[in-house]
């Protein structure tokens, strides 16, 4: 249930805290005094959209927090949990608007991206405002009323998988019959291409090997050249370290009869020597295949120029053309397969169907099943508001040809207030009393059976009056015993049978209105009562009567 309301320098509202209970809680007031912004900025704070003309004059920006305990909401701790936010017993969130158009959101004090508060906001609270019976003329809107109505969630969403299942086939085989390229010419230019860089003969491992190749042929002077003076400085004279090495061994080897000590350094510089020789012998292996080779290089040089004119041609690097011929086998494979696919696909295709098929009739079935129920109940429910001859029906009307994401229903409302009178759809409906009082029906049978655990009325009841008025006071209380319901209203019968009472006023200090909240008891709710009977003078008639109705 929503526990309080804060509400910071939101049109005429600049500073506002609220706090609410179970049960029915009756918001009345002055016009324009702001009742209706408080609905906004409840809505705001679950996601509604925001303008910057929402911020009040001067203020750099404003803001809305509204605290809800969710211990008992499984489905929104759950959302929470999978969404990596904070699930505890209580659930705020908050909407931060600058007077610049820039919005934040956030829930339990975590950033939150708008839509995702909307999602939230959805599992807690329903408005409906006077205006939202416009809504209900909408098929799409009957729809999902019915489906609510019938409990048809699980029944619903079994068919949108299916669909989504049969969907991404279809999409499948449009792209493997209908695609934009001409799969035989495709074939062709794949096949050239693949043979063109087949011709090359290379891999990744031979490419590097030829590069390395050339780059050495293309350095072979220069490797010529440095390993000329190396092999001069180590192994070629008199003063060459080799011979050096041996005439220091030999020479400590005789001083070391003097001194043992010197025979650990003659063993080092006789390993010295085995070394240099070795190290002589592999010189003389590698610069043996060190000359330089300009038929070698020139047939490199018209190698690496092939492979990099194959790379240009197909918009890679050089290094990646074996990658690219994997990949142009792939999909020359994919396409020379093609009929198989298209063959595999359609059986899978069948199978998919008639498993949609199968979940959209459960789906007709329970819609068929709600539609009885809500029309007998909605029809009574008319009667009750002062339309003796009410008739509602839901009409459902099967379209098997494609399927749907949805299931193969249309669905329309179709209600009658005369006895002489066909039934017609209900954006047929003339009468804009008559249709504030079917919207008022649909939205307390529907709200029923609803799961949300709060429920905002801003005026629904706008239309009505007399016995009526009290009808719809006994509708609201009905739903106060199973949700909490916010009712913004000017009728002083229903006024009177709420739980709870908040007064809506406003005072203007220095020439700027402000929005004040009030909540009402014993003599002040007699008083506001009334006010609503009896207009701006009171009289003691008007509290009688309205300490009657508080009785009642």
């Amino acid at each position: 249930m929503l526990k309080a309301l804060t509400i910071q320098d939101l049109a005429v509202v600049r500073q506002l805290d609220i706090e609410f209970e179970a049960g029915l809680t009756i918001l009345t007031g002055e016009t324009g005094a702001g009742k209706s912004i408080l609905i906004e900025a409840l809505g705001l704070a679950l996601g509604d959209r925001a303008d910057s003309s929402m911020v009040r004059h001067s203020a750099e920006r404003a803001s809305v927090s509204a605290t809800f305990d969710i211990e008992d909401n499984q489905a929104l701790q759950n959302f929470l949990a999978d969404n990596h936010l904070e699930s505890g017993a209580q659930c705020i969130l908050r909407r931060v608007m600058n007077a610049d158009g820039r919005t934040r959101a956030f829930c339990n004090a975590t950033p939150v991206p708008v839509q995702l508060l909307k999602q939230i906001g959805d599992l807690l609270v329903d408005i409906h405002s006077q205006h939202a019976h416009h809504s209900l003329l909408r098929r799409p809107v009957q729809r999902d009323l019915l489906d609510e109505y019938g409990q048809c969630a699980d029944a619903l969403r079994a068919v949108r998988l299916s669909f989504k299942n049969w969907h991404d086939i279809t999409v499948q085989i449009d792209e493997l019959t209908n695609g934009s390229q001409d799969v035989p010419s495709r074939i062709d230019l794949l096949r050239f291409q693949a043979e063109e860089i087949e011709k090359l003969g290379i891999s990744a491992d031979s490419l590097a090997t030829l590069e390395a190749e050339h780059r050495r042929i293309g350095h072979s002077a220069k490797l010529i050249a440095g390993c000329e003076n190396a092999h001069w400085l180590v192994f070629d004279d008199d003063s060459s370290a080799l011979t050096r090495a041996v005439k220091a061994s030999d020479a400590l080897r005789e001083l070391s009869e003097i001194d043992k000590n010197l025979e650990a350094v003659v063993e080092l510089l006789d390993q010295a020597v085995i070394n240099l020789s070795e190290a002589e012998r592999e010189f003389a292996h590698v610069r043996s295949n060190m000359d330089a080779d300009p038929e070698r290089l020139e047939q490199l040089d018209r190698q690496l120029q092939l492979i990099q004119d194959v790379a240009r041609k197909h918009r890679c690097k050089v290094h990646e053309v074996p990658n690219r011929l994997a990949e142009l086998r792939t999909e020359l494979d994919d396409l020379c397969n093609r009929e198989d696919q298209i063959q595999q696909a359609n059986l899978a295709l069948k199978v998919a169907l008639d498993d949609y098929r199968e979940k959209a009739e459960k789906l007709h079935a329970s819609r068929v099943q709600a539609a009885k129920k809500m029309a007998r109940e909605i029809t009574h429910r008319l009667r009750e508001l002062g339309i003796p001859h009410a008739d509602f029906t839901v009409q459902i009307d099967r379209h098997t040809a494609t399927p749907s994401a949805h299931g193969d229903d249309e669905i329309e409302f179709l209600v009658t207030a005369n006895p002489d009178q066909p039934v017609k759809p209900l954006r047929k409906v003339a009468s804009g009393g008559e249709l504030s009082r079917i919207s008022l029906a649909i939205q307390v049978a529907s709200t029923g059976n609803s799961g949300i655990p709060v429920m905002v009325f801003d005026e629904v009841d706008t239309g009505v009056g007399g016995a009526t008025a009290d009808v719809v006071s006994k509708y609201l209380q009905q739903l106060a015993e199973r949700r909490q319901i916010l009712c913004i209203t000017h009728l002083p019968q229903v006024a009177s049978s709420g739980s709870h009472h908040y007064f809506i006023g406003k005072v203007i200090s220095h020439g700027v209105t402000e929005t004040t909240v009030e909540i009402l008891e014993h003599d002040a709710r007699v008083e506001e009562i009334a006010r609503m009977l009896g207009g701006q003078k009171v009289t003691s008639k008007a509290r009688d009567h309205a300490r009657e109705l508080l009785a009642h």
